[in-house]
Order: C-alpha cells, then sequence, then structure tokens
C-alpha cells in the first residue's frame, strides 16, 4: 500500500509555473491517502481560485501520482477552498523568496 509520503514525494514532483516552486513547499497539499486496491486521493488547493492553470494542475497532479506510485490504480484530486490558502502554509524557505526577502 502506498504511504501519505509516497504519495507526497511523488505530488512534490509537481511545480507551480508561476512562481517555480513545487505544490508541497507552497503548502497547497493538505492530504494523501490510499486503499489497498490502489485508489489514491489527493486533497488540495491553489494560491487563488482564480487560477489559469486549475485543470492543468490537477491532471499534473494525477500523473505524477500514475508515474511515481507503481501502486496506484485510480487518482482522484479533490480541489478545496477551506482553509484558503496564504503564503504561511508554505515552508520557510518558499516564504521567504515569496516575500522577497
Amino acid at each position: 500500500m502506498v504511504t501519505k509520503d509516497e504519495l507526497f514525494k511523488a505530488v512534490s514532483t509537481v511545480n507551480d509555473p508561476e512562481v517555480g516552486f513545487n505544490l508541497v513547499e507552497m503548502g497547497l497539499i493538505y492530504d494523501a491517502t490510499c486503499n489497498e486496491q490502489g485508489n489514491a486521493k489527493i486533497t488540495m488547493t491553489l494560491s487563488t481560485k482564480a487560477c489559469p492553470l486549475h485543470q492543468m494542475i490537477v491532471q499534473w497532479v494525477e500523473e505524477a501520482v500514475m508515474r511515481e506510485c507503481e501502486e496506484v490504480e485510480v487518482v482522484e484530486v479533490e480541489v478545496v477552498w477551506e482553509p484558503a490558502w496564504d503564503i504561511t502554509m508554505a515552508t520557510p524557505e518558499v516564504m521567504t523568496k515569496l516575500a522577497g526577502n
């Protein structure tokens, strides 16, 4: 069975094209699970509801999990808006670079 850490590692191969950081570093991935049948679910958000790449990013997440986790048969990506993302959810390194310090 694929672990949460393995799913997060797979998703970390996906970068937000606007800022160049991966989705995990940015704090956009809220949860990741996989059951014994190989059904994975990624719960995530985007930095803004108006993100023009919404569908592309979801597709990239699905593709990354399928590519990196051989045991996964199906990937469901759920985009949620609560809690709303803000910069404090990112890693300290990302926060510093995005804040321009």
